[in-house]
C-alpha cells in the first residue's frame, strides 16, 4: 500500500448529498424541458466523475492492477472487493456514458429522461457506502499498528 489520498477521497464523496437531491428532484419532476436536459447531464457528468476519481484514488493507493479504461476502473474496484458485482454492473453504466456526454454531446437526448439518472440519488449513496466500508476494514490494521 502507498499512500492512500483520503482527503481526495472524501472532497468528492461529500459531492454525493447535494448531486443525490438533485438527480432526485430532476427525475421526480420531469417535464422533459431544455433546463431539466442539461441539469440531468450535469448531473450524471459529475456522479461518473465522482466515481472514476474515488476509484482511480483506491487503484493508485492500494497498488490496484491498473485500469486501461473508464469502464474498467469499475472491474479492477469490483474485483477488489470495494463494491458488489450487482452495483458494479451500474457503475459500468454509468462510467460508459463519458463518451457520450464529453465528447458526442451535440447528439445526446437532452430532452429524454435518463434511467441512470432515476438511480442515481441510490446508486451513489451506496457507492459512498461501499467505499467507506471498503477504507475502513483495509486502513483499520494498518492505523492500530502504528
Amino acid at each position: 500500500m502507498y499512500y492512500v489520498n483520503r482527503e481526495g477521497i472524501a472532497r468528492r464523496l461529500r459531492c454525493i448529498p447535494e448531486l443525490s437531491e438533485a438527480s432526485g428532484a430532476i427525475a421526480e419532476g420531469w417535464t422533459g424541458s431544455l433546463l431539466e436536459g442539461l441539469a440531468q447531464e450535469r448531473c450524471l457528468h459529475l456522479a461518473l466523475e465522482i466515481v472514476t476519481d474515488v476509484g482511480n484514488f483506491l487503484i493508485d493507493g492500494f497498488m490496484m492492477r491498473d485500469a486501461s479504461s473508464y469502464e474498467d476502473i469499475i472491474d479492477v474496484i469490483a474485483g477488489e472487493g470495494v463494491v458488489p458485482p450487482a452495483r458494479a454492473e451500474t457503475l459500468r453504466e454509468l462510467v460508459a456514458l463519458r463518451k457520450p456526454l464529453v465528447q458526442d454531446y451535440d447528439q445526446w437526448p437532452r430532452r429524454e429522461p435518463n434511467r441512470l439518472a432515476t438511480e442515481l440519488p441510490a446508486l451513489l449513496r451506496a457507492f459512498e457506502e461501499d467505499v467507506n466500508a471498503f477504507l475502513k476494514r483495509e486502513l483499520e490494521p494498518w492505523e492500530s499498528q502504528r
